[in-house]
């Protein structure tokens, strides 16, 4: 509907120019010659005109698209669908990520929580709350949605749908600080079979490693600073401050959009993420030696 509201906005346009450029030709054609050779001009004559062009045909057609719009609006009633059904997403602004929520009604422990990457079954409308935990933020996936602002103390509710298979790119499109070009999205969606089966890998705690090095690795990311900040689901890691990690492995980016998921990267980030992303809340592990940094590595990347 949002479509065909746009459609005949972008017709009534069109034509309104078309008519208009007609008859500035017109009267250009008509009206040739210098102005002594012109006829007096009967000031009266063209009151008709005045009032049919520029009074009533655009009366008319700002009529049919407010109209139109409020038809439009009326058939999407997202608060009150919010309040009765409850999101199917909750997206929440930070200092330079997203925090994305699937919540289960009546089921807390299935909660789903990941990070910049939003999941969506094809042909399927989904509502999301957008809301923020500090500064103004705003939601932007130009192939899917307009944007809209993240206001702290304010929930905003958008829905939308992806008809094809892919990977739609996005990004935070209001300054929110030192990092704001680094703070994107994106949104994956995917065929309702594969989306069910994300959904309930996501679901699932970590799993315990049984290879020795991931087993180190483990080790090192419980003796560290890394609990205070994140969580893995199965373990002692239970910090809100950072990005859930249970299933990091399974992302294709990392330090809030910017970075390709990959072993140097990850490496990097963990060991000196200000020169990633200087100003980023992430703290540097520099201190790590050259096999707790590949045991640490190794066991963030195995938890998919």
């Amino acid at each position: 509907m949002l479509a065909r509201l746009g459609w005949q906005g972008l017709i009534a346009f069109m034509a309104a120019a078309l008519i208009t450029i007609g008859m500035i030709v017109w009267l250009a054609l008509r009206r040739r010659g210098s102005l002594a050779e012109h006829e007096p001009i009967d000031v009266n004559q063209g009151q008709s005109w005045i009032l049919i062009g520029g009074f009533a045909i655009p009366f008319a057609v700002l009529a049919f698209l407010f109209v139109s719009t409020v038809d439009t609006l009326a058939a999407f009633p997202m608060m009150d669908m919010a309040h009765q059904q409850g999101p199917d997403i909750i997206v929440t602004g930070r200092q330079w990520w997203f925090r994305v929520d699937y919540p289960f009604a009546g089921h807390p422990d299935q909660d789903v929580t990941t990070a910049t990457e939003i999941h969506v079954p094809i042909g399927r409308p989904m509502t999301i709350e957008l809301q923020t935990d500090d500064v103004i933020h705003s939601f932007w996936v130009p192939k899917l949605h307009g944007k809209v602002d993240l206001i702290p103390g304010q929930k905003n509710f958008i829905r939308i749908q992806a008809d094809r298979p892919g990977t739609y790119l996005g990004e935070c499109a209001k300054y929110c600080g030192e990092q704001h070009a680094h703070m994107r999205l994106m949104v994956v969606a995917q065929e309702p079979q594969a989306y069910e089966q994300w959904l309930a890998a996501q679901r699932a705690a970590a799993a315990d490693p049984s290879d020795p090095l991931l087993q180190h690795g483990q080790q090192v990311f419980l003796s560290a600073a890394c609990p205070l900040c994140h969580t893995v689901r199965g373990t002692l890691a239970l910090g809100q401050a950072g990005p859930e990690l249970t299933h990091i492995g399974s992302r294709l980016t990392i330090a809030g959009g910017s970075l390709p998921n990959n072993t140097g990267n990850l490496a990097g980030w963990v060991t000196d993420a200000q020169t990633l992303k200087p100003g980023a809340q992430m703290p540097n592990l520099a201190t790590l030696d050259g096999q707790d940094l590949r045991a640490l590595v190794a066991y963030l990347q195995s938890l998919k």
